[in-house]
């Protein structure tokens, strides 16, 4: 059996520990930061915290100790927030082996480095890395609701993950462009905020659609000029779990959106999550900051930049982008 780690017992990372665990031909330990949570997993089965109603296999181990979870893992499966990650990374690197293959599910950008998941990895760590990403709400994983995502890495590596993660439930593609997977996850997020804005104003299903639709194009500029293909964009990581996002009840990023028209403060909104991550609040700024070193346009983006964190008011920043200069398509 091979071994695999789960870093972040959040949503996704119990999610992705009971797909795996289900699958069966795996030892599967996750870690959570919080010891009373792992106590309580232990104890009941049930992440009640972040992933209610869903019993976790009784061949998962439970642990708050990194070095429990990492030593001996062929893979280690990083899906802590993006905030946190290099502070988790430099933790295990003394503990880890170059065999070990070290695997970014987290959707989102350093804020200060501008940096990718798989970016902050290879700053760390000199691992293998790949990325897993794509349209995926973590509580239909867990009750095995057929899902389709993407590894991302070099060949052997992104092979490697989707030989291990695949199962009659969750199927995997493989996809060299690393870059594109990992921006069309993490903007996503950005444009969903603003999609929540929409269904919240309730401005109706012409704005909905034409939201993803310009929302796509933004994110494939901005990809585009930081290397990423194109055609990544148009896939499962890209397009696929944009609709996801912009649409579906489970977002969390939708859910800010949708309060933030309503005109609660995000500070209350953040408050009132209980721990859970709306990625996109702080990958907006970091977005914004790769476009700026890119010179690409991201008129969404700004906008909800402006709202986020110079409280613009949501009915203000859809007149603005409705009144733009024309433009070709």
């Amino acid at each position: 059996m091979s071994r695999i780690g789960v870093l972040g017992a959040g949503a996704w990372g119990t999610a992705l520990a009971i797909s795996l665990a289900r699958r069966g031909g795996h030892f599967v330990v996750l870690w959570s930061f919080l010891p009373e949570l792992t106590e309580e997993m232990m104890r009941t089965g049930v992440n009640s915290l972040f992933l209610p109603g869903y019993a976790v296999p009784a061949d998962v181990l439970f642990t708050s100790d990194l070095a429990a979870a990492v030593e001996g893992a062929d893979i280690v499966l990083c899906v802590t927030p993006s905030e946190h990650l290099r502070g988790v990374l430099g933790q295990i690197a003394p503990l880890l082996t170059y065999e070990q293959i070290v695997v970014s599910a987290t959707k989102g950008l350093e804020e200060t480095s501008l940096l990718r998941m798989s970016q902050v990895i290879a700053s760390v760590v000199e691992n293998p890395c790949g990325v897993l990403s794509g349209p995926s709400f973590a509580a239909e994983v867990a009750a095995g609701i057929p899902t389709a995502i993407v590894a991302a890495g070099v060949p052997a590596v992104a092979q490697a993950i989707q030989k291990a993660c695949s199962s009659p439930t969750l199927r995997l593609y493989t996809n060299e462009d690393v870059t594109g997977v990992e921006l069309g996850g993490a903007l996503k997020n950005v444009i969903a905020l603003a999609a929540g804005i929409v269904h919240g104003l309730d401005l109706g299903n012409n704005a909905a659609a034409a939201l993803i639709t310009r929302g796509i194009a933004e994110i494939t500029r901005l990809a585009v000029a930081c290397g990423g293909r194109r055609q990544t964009l148009a896939g499962l990581s890209g397009l696929g779990d944009l609709v996801l996002t912009c649409t579906g009840s489970l977002s969390r990023n939708r859910m800010v959106g949708i309060e933030l028209a309503k005109g609660h403060r995000l500070s209350e909104i953040l408050e009132g999550m209980n721990g859970k991550v709306a990625e996109g609040v702080l990958s907006t700024a970091a977005a914004l900051g790769l476009a700026a070193r890119y010179e690409v346009e991201m008129p969404i983006t700004e906008q909800m930049d402006a709202i986020l964190h110079r409280g613009k008011s949501p009915k203000v920043a859809i007149h603005e982008l409705m009144t733009r200069p024309g433009k070709d398509e």
